[in-house]
């Protein structure tokens, strides 16, 4: 005589990740490398014979290397039926593998996103001291997510975090790369080499937001990498204020002078017509398309190597544009040129970033 029996079974294939071992896996070091800087680190490895840390660390990553395609659209990996992993662990796998150094970032800067350049990222590699492996990673990613949202209408930012589920500050490091890359904005000269990622990531941030359509159109009919053609070609009425060089001069020397020292406040005087005459030019000309990807080389040779050659401070820098800035906006215009002010603020808005960036002490 048998008598029924119940019996509840629950199998699982649970995921598990470990931070520390997946971070290895991204930065690219091999399992043994791995193995090897897990029993130097000791702790909880230190009594545990190598055999069983190497079959442990190489199981994970067989896991991290079957879940790298899957990686490549972060969307799936909340769908897919093969691994069960848990939001917290999801986020993190998303996270760390679209990690992006600031040196190789930097490096990426100017470089079309072909086969050529990725054959090429031994020479960033050896040059930021990030490993190859990881290099690669950085830069499929980066050409991943440049062809996924470049013809994306709305805040690009904001489509690369909803597309590739990242968080903000990460989103927003991955905008300023694909932006530069998509206005194809000359980085690679020997005389912007000293302009670390930082540098171009707060200049790509003024650009999208004050010179692109969206800084007048809020909705997601245009693309934060495409200029506002009109606002560029409108920036020549600029030149009316060329007229007006005596009048702004004395404004700014008026204001200057009780916080600059004799000799800074002598220098301003000397050579504000220089000074004065290279902003306003680099604005008439921006409509280009050559011109406007020479930016930071123009602001470079036309206003930093001259301050830096008579011995600007940072803080003059900033002392002075600001004060040019408000004089201009302060000026008396005729009714026809009321729209100067406009031009000239939502020019200078980006200008002042972007000097105060590129100008290291």
């Amino acid at each position: 005589m048998y008598a029924d029996v119940n019996v509840d079974v629950f199998i699982s294939n649970y995921t598990i990740i470990d931070p520390e071992i997946y971070q290895l896996w991204v930065e690219g070091y091999t399992f043994l490398e791995a193995v090897t800087l897990l029993r130097q680190k000791g702790g909880i490895f230190a009594d545990v014979p190598s055999e069983l840390i190497a079959s442990d660390v190489q199981d994970h990553y067989r896991t991290y290397a079957l879940l790298e395609k899957i990686l490549h659209s972060p969307p799936k990996l909340s769908e897919q039926p093969t691994f069960q992993i848990c939001p917290q662990d999801r986020s993190l796998l998303i996270e760390h593998y679209y990690s992006l150094d600031d040196t190789v970032a930097r490096e990426l800067f100017g470089k079309k996103l072909n086969a050529r350049s990725r054959k090429d990222l031994d020479e960033v590699a050896d040059k930021t001291g990030v490993r190859l492996k990881s290099c690669r990673r950085q830069f499929d990613n980066v050409k991943r997510i440049f062809k996924a949202v470049e013809e994306t209408q709305g805040n690009l930012a904001c489509n690369i975090r909803q597309q590739f589920i990242l968080p903000e500050e990460l989103a927003q490091k991955y905008a300023a790369v694909v932006f530069i890359a998509c206005l194809r904005f000359e980085t690679t000269k020997r005389k912007l080499q000293y302009l670390n990622f930082r540098d171009f990531y707060e200049c790509a941030q003024a650009l999208m937001t004050f010179w692109t359509y969206t800084y007048q159109h809020s909705g997601a009919d245009y693309l934060d990498t495409e200029m506002d053609k009109e606002f560029l070609l409108d920036l020549r009425e600029i030149r009316y204020l060329l007229d007006k060089e005596k009048e702004i001069k004395h404004l700014v020397s008026m204001r200057l002078k009780p916080t600059l020292l004799e000799r800074a406040f002598q220098e301003v005087e000397n050579n504000f017509r220089s000074y004065y005459r290279a902003i306003i030019m680099i604005a008439c000309n921006l409509h280009r398309t050559r011109e406007l990807r020479l930016l930071f080389v123009e602001l470079t040779e036309r206003l930093i190597e001259p301050w830096k050659q008579n011995g600007w401070t940072r803080d003059q820098v900033q002392m002075f544009m600001q004060c040019l800035t408000q004089c201009v906006l302060d000026l008396e215009v005729p009714r026809d040129n009321q729209d100067i002010r406009c031009l000239w603020d939502r020019y200078m808005q980006v200008i002042n970033v972007c000097l105060f960036r590129m100008y290291h002490t």
